[in-house]
């Protein structure tokens, strides 16, 4: 690993925002720090090759796991890896399973999501004036579909590949965290359909759909969520005991994905057209 450094002229074509185990174990990565109009980022950028392809490996939380979902800055994270060149964003992530056959080790491909978050900030068109005087218009997006289709089948064909089925779709409802989820909360987000319960997929989605980034969640299932078990509920060491017993599958998995994704001149799906007749105010990185 080369010594931390400016962006200069270093580029990726694909971004995954996860934990140090995606990247850790590659013999050559060079790190480089990105500024952006939004405050620094979450950590430093990691940038490898996969399978033929220049990744940009981004801690969600840090590499020492000291940020909380709450306090991660989101818009900071994407901008970051967007002006570095990646088109295209994998968010592998921790989540609790709201079903009973939704039990630790499942792989969940979530084609919707549901907004439960409280106090983040989840758009760069809010009007405010930036560092550098521009200032963003206001600016409506379609989200009706958050996840790149494009994406999501290239994560469930590696996923199949590796002998790992995985669940085609299903909802993904976030919330801020960082605390679990009540017993009465996790009742009512089951009893709604939803699948999944997170922390941090949201408003890391919106954000890459504003960006004209394809942006496709895998989520491992590390726990039953509070109203779908009995006994004391999850806790934290079960959820990381759980993720570290399958993070070389899903890194495997990952990896498959970066593979299997079409080459950014190639990108033909809704994300890539998300800004036509928009005027933005900004430029984009």
């Amino acid at each position: 690993m080369s010594e931390t450094g400016e962006s200069g002229g270093a580029r990726a074509e694909i971004g995954v925002i996860g934990g140090s185990g995606f990247y850790s174990f590659l013999d050559d990565v060079t790190e480089i720090t990105v500024e952006t109009p939004y405050g620094p980022p979450s950590d430093s950028l990691f940038l490898g090759e996969v399978a033929g392809r220049r990744v940009a490996f981004l801690p969600r939380h840090g590499r020492g796991h000291h940020l909380p979902p709450h306090r991660i800055n989101y818009r900071a994270n994407l901008w970051a890896l967007r002006s570095v060149g990646v088109r295209q964003v994998l968010g592998p992530c921790a989540v609790g399973g709201l079903r009973p056959e939704y039990g630790p080790g499942t792989l969940l491909v979530p084609d919707q999501l549901v907004d439960r978050t409280k106090s983040r900030t989840q758009t760069y068109f809010d009007g405010e004036p930036l560092p550098d005087g521009t200032v963003p218009e206001v600016v409506h997006l379609a989200f009706a579909d958050p996840y790149c289709p494009t994406g999501r089948a290239a994560a469930l064909a590696a996923a199949r590949g590796r002998d790992w089925e995985p669940v085609d779709g299903g909802t993904m409802v976030v919330i801020e965290g960082p605390r679990f989820s009540t017993r009465a909360e996790s009742r009512w987000h089951a009893a709604q359909g939803w699948s999944v319960v997170g922390m941090t997929g949201h408003p890391e989605a919106a954000l890459a759909r504003e960006l004209g980034l394809c942006y496709t969640s895998m989520a491992l299932v590390t726990d039953l969520d509070a109203g779908a078990e009995t006994g004391d509920g999850v806790t934290h060491e079960e959820v990381l005991r759980v993720f570290a017993a399958n993070v070389e599958r899903l890194r495997g998995v990952l990896f498959d994905v970066v593979g299997g994704l079409p080459a950014t001149a190639d990108r033909d799906c809704l994300c890539v057209r998300v800004h036509d007749g928009w005027e933005l105010g900004i430029k984009l990185p």
